[in-house]
């Protein structure tokens, strides 16, 4: 299935159905952590839009499938 365009943002907002929590913000970059063990970390740059090789490496790191992310709305 191909993977949306979506910003930086909106991603954040997805992932914050899953447990993640925003942290800070440092420079252009969103900090998110999942508030669960393995309190996975992760580093989401605030553009308007994600590149999609970005998005797919980002969804992997933070352990859900490309199916379940597009589902996510």
């Amino acid at each position: 299935m191909k993977l949306p365009v979506v910003s930086g943002k909106e991603f954040v907002k997805r992932l914050k159905k899953k447990g993640y929590d925003f942290v800070h913000q440092e420079g252009s970059h969103m900090i998110i952590r999942l508030n669960t063990p393995p309190y996975i970390k992760l580093s989401i740059p605030n553009h308007k839009e994600l590149d999609r090789g970005l998005l797919r490496s980002l969804i992997k790191d933070a352990g859900i499938s490309a199916d379940e992310f597009i589902r996510m709305k």
